[in-house]
């Protein structure tokens, strides 16, 4: 059994390595080590139980990181672009799409919409992935392809409310469209009555005891909890999942929980996608792979077209149309979900063999685009499309607003530190881990949230970037965490300014080795400011303490480093 498990990471590490350098996301990796290691190719391990029961807490993973991303608040603030791009978008896509399924496939009508509507979704995961390499995430087309992501992720609760509906194979118009809305806007109020006056409390609780491990099994039972609620409701457990994601997304804790999950949800996730692989039925797919073909250059096409019309329509430029229709122009990981989830919830609506045909259709159009936009680029740097627009740089096209301090601890020095900066109107954001700091700041009108510090994904969700943040604040009370956050921010942006507190002398030096702009010991400025009390009081001018005061702090303090002791 050892060797055919070292086999196995041996293609997985060698695939990840090899779609990484062509900006393809590994879980496009995993599926191909499945399909490797499954029966058709080197029959390293059959699709058994276990790799069934992984598989499946795979989906659930999947269905709460896609909640997890649905946040109300962010849902108002870009209703606009959301529910008129996004809408427009995927309609269009259906709407192209549905007279060619009802023309060349036997579905049924309910069958035609609903395929329809999981192809007009895209790789939520592989498109932010792409655009973060790329550093256009936060441009103009950036954000709104994001928009468009968001509401193909909140369309997610109507589509798999339709699965029941789906597995009757029957359709009335009228009633099933009333009962998906009354279902989905019920689900949404009561995401949002659950996060704020039950889910909030509890995390609360949770949080106050800064156990890690403590945190991530609340999120885990929470994830299993809302799959077994909805199971019992006769709804698919993966609407439980997503829900619990979206619950958490109304808290304030949703950064620190996507940031403890990613690890474990990327190891979910790829059980799911190497159970996936190991699924499909080699053969079969060998002997329609004409279908496959068409059906992936007729898919990209398509949705190209589409979102393109629909992306003039509301005035975009060409050249963001084109690149936001080509991102966009794939299928994704929900398609691949909600045919899996038919498949294990015993849904057979459309026939076995087409539900592998679709799969991998949409697998090989998540493959392309990486490709696609590699072309596009080639071709317009050589001026042989779009020469008519001239290219910008990405910082020209980057007006977003960014904090210009990222401050890590809110105790009493990070608060003196915020409130110095709001006074003079400088963008700031502070982390901190203590929830009721980040409770009582918030109260009180600071920018201040919920994370660790210490956390890679944490800083750069609320901002950390290189060349864009102008400094850090390491206000923590304890040199280690201090130690870790500087070594983080490092990470992330090697040449910002990093200003820090330190408790002491010793704690200083330490922190100075870090790499620390400035680091400040508090006991030795609270001396300080006592002395030129005391100085001021016996009548020693202004200039001579300045000029004192000045003798002491230089070269880092040297001056009072053969300090005897310190024990406050």
């Amino acid at each position: 059994m050892t060797l055919p498990i070292l086999i196995f990471f041996g293609i997985l590490f060698f695939l990840v390595c090899i779609l990484r350098v062509a900006h393809i996301g590994a879980l496009v990796a995993f599926l191909l080590a499945g399909i490797l290691s499954g029966p058709y190719v080197l029959n390293l391990f059959q699709l058994s139980d276990t790799w069934t029961f992984l598989g499946d807490l795979g989906i659930l993973f999947l269905w709460f990181n896609l909640g997890l991303g649905i946040n109300m608040r962010r849902l108002w603030d870009m209703r606009h672009t959301i529910f008129g791009f996004g809408a427009g978008q995927v309609l269009m896509v259906a709407f192209m799409l549905f007279p060619i399924l009802s023309g060349f496939t036997p579905w049924t009508t309910l069958g035609c919409i609903m395929i329809s509507l999981l192809l007009a979704m895209s790789s939520t995961s592989a498109d932010i992935q792409l655009l973060t390499d790329r550093n256009e995430l936060n441009t103009n087309m950036g954000r709104q392809t994001f928009s468009i992501l968001l509401f193909q992720d909140l369309l997610s609760i109507p589509l798999l409310a339709m699965l029941p509906v789906f597995a009757g194979k029957t359709f009335n118009l009228g009633a099933t469209a009333i009962d998906i809305f009354v279902l989905s806007i019920a689900l949404i109020v009561g995401v949002v009555i659950v996060g704020r006056f039950i889910l909030n409390p509890i995390m609360k609780l949770v949080a106050k005891l800064k156990s890690r491990e403590a945190f991530l099994l609340a999120i885990m039972i929470m994830i299993i909890v809302g799959a077994v609620a909805l199971d019992l409701m006769g709804l698919p457990n993966g609407l439980g999942a997503f829900l619990a994601g979206m619950l958490l997304s109304e808290t304030i804790y949703r950064h620190q929980v996507s940031a403890e999950i990613s690890p474990y949800s990327m190891l979910f996730l790829a059980f799911f996608f190497v159970a996936l692989g190991m699924g499909l039925n080699l053969e079969l797919l060998g002997q329609y792979w004409y279908a496959i073909l068409l059906g992936v250059v007729g898919l990209v096409v398509i949705k190209f077209s589409a979102i393109f019309i629909v992306a003039r329509v509301r005035h975009v430029s060409v050249p963001d149309a084109t690149m936001i229709a080509l991102i966009l122009a794939q299928g994704g990981e929900f398609g691949l979900l909600m045919l899996q989830t038919m498949k294990v919830s015993g849904i057979d609506a459309l026939p076995q063999a087409h539900q592998e045909i679709l799969t991998a259709i949409i697998i090989v159009s998540i493959m392309l685009t990486p490709i696609l936009l590699a072309v596009f680029d080639l071709m317009r740097k050589k001026g042989w499309i779009l020469s008519k627009y001239p290219l910008q740089s990405v910082e020209d096209k980057n007006k977003s607003i960014k904090p210009a301090v990222v401050i890590c601890g809110f105790g009493r020095v990070g608060q003196i530190v915020a409130e110095m900066l709001t006074a003079e109107n400088v963008p700031y954001i502070a982390i901190d881990l203590d929830v009721n700091a980040v409770m009582m700041g918030r109260a009180q009108g600071f920018n201040v949230v919920y994370g660790n510090t210490s956390s890679d994904a944490v800083l750069r969700d609320f901002g950390l970037q290189p060349r864009r943040t102008k400094a850090v604040v390491v206000a923590l009370d304890n040199v280690a965490t201090a130690r870790d956050t500087i070594l983080t921010v490092r990470n992330i942006a090697p040449k910002v300014k990093i200003f820090a507190r330190a408790r002491n002398l010793a704690d200083t030096k330490e922190l100075l080795k870090e790499g620390v702009t400035e680091a400040l010991p508090e006991t030795i400025e609270s001396s300080f400011m006592l002395g030129s009390g005391v100085l001021s009081h016996l009548g020693i001018s202004e200039k001579r303490i300045d000029n004192l005061l000045n003798d002491f702090r230089a070269d880092n303090y040297a001056n009072v480093g053969k300090t005897i002791a310190d024990r406050s």
